[in-house]
């Protein structure tokens, strides 16, 4: 079964559904979460103002379904760092900062939950397996923390790149001492905050 769109070409049901979070991602990154309107959407993606909602049921459904695909694609690119620097904590948090970078309108909608339906098993599915790329990063240093010391090395690495990331999306970081190349200073920042004492 497929959906016509306005002008009259059929969707597969999983071309629609990408179809709407691609708009959404383009409608969030000009005006942000809270103006988005599934009715925009549809028209964004050529549909019926009535397919957004067929398929995700209201707004917050559909940031919610937003949220999670943020979240797998933040795992997976945090699985591909882990794979190419062997782990390397510092790598881990740069890939974390660029995909902030690089991915702004998932970024945005990722950490607010007021936005979706939070106990979404999918979601939070897809959140474990984000936090656990990271928490591989603490586990792999020479001295890897354990138990709770681990769960407390693992959130204050996370508050760093993800603090680093929230500045530089919000032009709040001195540009005279930071520089335009987002991965280049989130290194040299990063870099200071998890070096190992040798």
């Amino acid at each position: 079964m497929s959906d016509g769109s306005a002008a009259g070409r059929p969707y597969h049901h999983g071309d629609l559904r990408r179809a709407l979070l691609a708009a959404a991602a383009t409608a969030i990154e000009e005006s942000g979460p809270a103006a988005l309107s599934l009715r925009d959407l549809a028209r964004r993606a050529g549909v019926s103002h009535a397919a957004p909602a067929h398929h995700f049921g209201d707004k917050a459904g559909l940031l919610t379904a937003f949220a999670a695909e943020g979240f797998e694609m933040l795992a997976d690119t945090l699985a591909g760092v882990h794979d190419r620097s062997g782990g390397d904590l510092l790598e881990l948090g740069v890939g974390y900062v660029m995909f902030a970078v690089r991915h702004r309108a998932h970024f945005e909608v990722m950490f607010r939950p007021e936005l979706f339906h939070r106990d979404d098993a999918g979601l939070t599915a897809a959140q474990q397996r984000a936090y656990a790329a990271l928490r591989a990063g603490v586990a792999g240093l020479p001295a890897a923390p354990v138990g709770d010391e681990a769960a407390q090395a693992g959130l204050a690495a996370w508050s760093i790149v993800h603090g680093f990331a929230t500045l530089w999306l919000g032009g709040a970081l001195p540009a005279d001492q930071v520089g335009d190349d987002p991965e280049a200073a989130a290194r040299s920042v990063i870099r200071l905050l998890f070096a190992q004492p040798g």
